[in-house]
């Protein structure tokens, strides 16, 4: 293997490593120094966002094998030497198309969190800063690991950076509570989840994601292990009754914090369905899909409905994201092509659109100090930029076609018609519902007079955060009007998932 062809299969080792050696460094800059915190944390996010790209760009397409693979021993059991592929516990890091686009997700969004804290964190800043850079880490760790274990220990570790950004920055009273809320909701949910995992192992001996993709479960016990991973998923999304913590973290959580979570921690629970559930227990998923699509249009009625009573700016895109979340728990179970493909770019697009509506909240609370939305009316005489942004993501975030949440969902509705038009017609309500409280939003803070009695002064965007919003416009254009890049590296990969002989 020549330098070149060296270099391009530790990239991912590379991405993987570099924001841990940023954090690194930074232990070492005295924390006085706000500008060369901040400066080095932003330039080893983006240096980390230009690897991601790089193994874009040397992504194989034309496979739905794993790629950048690499492999290290961690625990030998000598005990089971005679065979030796099922008796050690190996970190194994490796990419689809599917966790491909995560990773650049993951990356794209860490700089916009420095960026965001620039001016209004200014406690504990180099603390801040490593805490994010950590959380990059953990995430890329999570979307690459291929070893059922250590998926689990990433699947938690990122709780612990997380619950620190909402227990330290938060921006209110009552943000420990929140903090401690989110923590352990999502903690208790996975203890099934690792009991389910042991079970696996003393069944089969290992916990290599690549063997047991190959190895069959009886269908009591696919049934049984899918209830332990769902239960530990259905929190993640969040699917309705287990998503109360999600609006409380979203309105106690500064805004890089909400960033984060909407951006990706909502996406672990997804993900994990498609990683996990529906290639390990096709029969269980196929057995459990009305139960999925019963929970899931409950939830996306319920919390449209509950986002048009909503007064704090936070919450109502917080229970917006639970109805999109839950459209996208849909479309993995429509078990087919085309609604899989359609959930794995529903949650990208809402990766980049639900984050920035946050940043538009932040850009608001940041000035006035506060979220309620009885306050804000007619920003669109006094702050034209912020207007233009605020109508933009909020189209973006009604499926406007032209935008990326409308490939998302046009693919899901178009798989799910193939499997229950039934159920399709009762999710197209959650649609209609969200144009319903998006125009609503839109209207109350940009339209109408000004409330000058309660706000007399207003600032428009500052050069740095129209600059920090530009790529999540270009995104959100690109990915709706020219989605086949994206597609053609998830087409290999999303047949892997949904060509089971159980699936036809």
């Amino acid at each position: 293997m020549n330098l070149k062809s060296h270099f391009v299969m530790t990239l991912l080792l590379f991405c993987l490593l570099f924001p841990l050696f940023g954090g690194l460094v930074l232990l070492f800059v005295p924390s006085w120094n706000y500008k060369l915190i901040r400066s080095i944390a932003l330039y080893t996010s983006l240096a980390t966002f230009l690897l991601s790209l790089c193994i874009w760009i040397q992504f194989d397409n034309s496979t739905g094998k794993f790629q950048f693979m690499q492999s290290f021993a961690l625990v030998e059991d000598g005990a089971r030497c005679a065979q030796p592929e099922y008796s050690s516990l190996s970190f194994i890091i490796g990419i689809d198309g599917i966790s491909l686009f995560f990773i650049i997700l993951t990356t794209f969004l860490i700089p916009v969190c420095i960026l965001v804290g620039w001016k209004s964190i200014s406690v504990y800043v180099k603390e801040y800063c490593i805490a994010f850079l950590v959380l990059e880490s953990l995430m890329i760790c999570f979307f690459s690991v291929l070893d059922l274990l250590l998926f689990y220990v990433f699947f938690e570790s990122v709780l612990i950076p997380m619950f620190i950004i909402i227990g330290v920055w938060g921006s209110r009273e009552r943000k420990i509570r929140a903090a401690y809320q989110f923590f352990l909701y999502t903690l208790f949910g996975s203890v099934l989840m690792l009991l389910a995992i042991l079970l696996i192992y003393f069944q089969t001996g290992t916990t290599d994601l690549q063997i047991l993709y190959t190895t069959a479960f009886s269908e009591t016990r696919e049934i049984l292990l899918w209830l332990c991973f769902f239960a530990s998923f259905a929190v993640k999304v969040p699917m309705v009754p287990v998503h109360i913590w999600l609006p409380e973290a979203h309105v106690e959580a500064p805004t890089a914090g909400s960033v984060i979570l909407a951006g990706i921690m909502l996406k672990l629970g997804t993900y994990g369905f498609c990683r996990l559930s529906l290639p390990l227990f096709p029969y269980a998923c196929i057995y459990f899909t009305p139960l999925i699509y019963t929970m899931s249009v409950i939830a996306i009625i319920y919390t449209s409905l509950t986002t048009l009573r909503q007064v704090d700016l936070k919450k109502i895109i917080a229970y917006s994201s639970v109805a999109h979340m839950n459209f996208i728990t849909i479309g993995l179970f429509t078990l087919n092509t085309q609604g899989v493909e359609g959930s794995v770019m529903l949650m990208l697009s809402h990766g980049i659109v639900s984050p920035a509506l946050f940043l538009l909240v932040g850009v608001l609370y940041d000035r006035h100090k506060t979220r309620l939305l009885r306050y804000y009316a007619g920003c669109g005489r006094t702050m034209p930029l912020f207007a233009i942004m605020f109508v933009f993501f909020t189209m973006a975030n009604l499926s406007l076609p032209g935008t990326s949440s409308f490939i998302g969902e046009f693919l899901v509705l178009t798989g799910l018609f193939q499997t229950n038009s039934f159920v399709a017609v009762l999710a197209t309500t959650g649609t209609i519902l969200g144009a319903a409280y998006a125009l609503w939003l839109c209207n109350r803070v940009i339209f109408g007079v000004g409330k000058v009695y309660y706000i007399s002064s207003f600032t428009d965007l500052t050069r740095r955060e129209f600059f920090m919003f530009l790529p999540f416009v270009i995104t959100v254009l690109w990915m709706g009007l020219q989605p086949e890049p994206f597609l053609n590296s998830l087409h290999s990969s999303v047949g892997n998932v949904v060509n089971h002989p159980f699936f036809k």
